[in-house]
C-alpha cells in the first residue's frame, strides 16, 4: 500500500499491511518498481504528479491492472468524485475522513485485490491444463481395407496404438456381435468339426 499524504497517517496505522511512505509525490515511481504494492491511497493533490494522473497512468498499464487505487481528497463536488473514478481510481474518500472509514475502504481493496490474485492463479492453470489436453484434429490417412493409419514419419500403424499416441484413450479389446457372427463363429465351428 501507498500513503501519499499525511492525513492517512492515523488511519492506515493500524492495518497489520505494508505501507510506504510517499508525500512527495513519488507515488508514480513507487508504484513502478520491482515488488511494487497492489493497493494505493493517493492523495489528489501532490507536489510532483497528482493521484488522478497517478490514476491514469496505471489504467494505461496493463500489467498493473489490479492495482487497487484510492482516491483520498479534499474534493467534495461530484464532478470531482466523477472525474476521479474516471480516471481509474477504485474508491474516492473525502477528507478529512474518518479512520475507521479509510480502515474499512482498505480491507476491501486488500480483500479486492487478494480474489483478483486467486482469480488469475485459477485462470493460469486452466490454460495450462488446457495446454496440455491432446486432441485429434485434421484429416487422418486410414487405409480403406486393415484400418491402419498412416502417422507424421509415413509408416503405417494400427488404429488403437496411433490414437494412443496421439489423445489420453485408453483401449480394451473385445468382439463386436458383427464380427463374431462374421468370423469369430465361423472359426469356432470350424475348429471344432476338425477335433477327432
Amino acid at each position: 500500500m501507498i500513503r501519499c499524504t499525511r492525513c492517512c497517517c492515523s488511519g492506515c496505522s493500524k492495518l497489520n499491511t505494508r505501507c510506504c511512505w510517499r508525500g512527495t509525490g513519488e507515488a508514480w515511481e513507487a508504484l513502478l518498481a520491482e515488488g511494487a504494492p497492489q493497493l494505493a491511497v493517493l492523495d489528489w493533490l501532490m507536489p510532483r504528479m497528482d493521484g488522478i494522473e497517478v490514476c491514469r497512468r496505471v489504467r494505461h498499464q496493463p500489467e498493473m491492472a489490479s492495482t487497487y487505487m484510492i482516491l483520498l481528497t479534499a474534493r467534495d463536488h461530484i464532478k470531482d468524485i466523477l472525474a476521479g473514478f474516471e480516471a481509474g481510481a477504485d474508491d474516492y474518500l473525502v477528507k478529512p475522513c474518518n479512520p475507521e472509514e479509510l480502515r474499512a475502504r482498505v480491507r476491501v481493496g486488500r480483500r479486492v485485490v487478494e480474489l483478483q490474485g486467486a482469480l488469475a492463479g485459477h485462470v493460469a492453470q486452466l490454460q495450462q491444463a488446457l495446454a496440455s489436453v491432446r486432441q485429434l484434429q485434421g484429416l487422418l490417412p486410414i487405409c480403406s481395407y486393415c484400418k491402419r493409419i498412416r502417422n507424421d514419419q509415413n509408416y503405417w500403424e494400427q488404429l488403437e496404438t496411433y490414437l494412443s499416441d496421439h489423445s489420453e484413450a485408453l483401449f480394451s479389446h473385445g468382439i463386436c456381435p458383427s464380427c463374431y457372427q462374421s468370423i469369430m463363429k465361423p472359426q469356432l465351428e470350424g475348429a471344432a468339426a476338425d477335433k477327432p
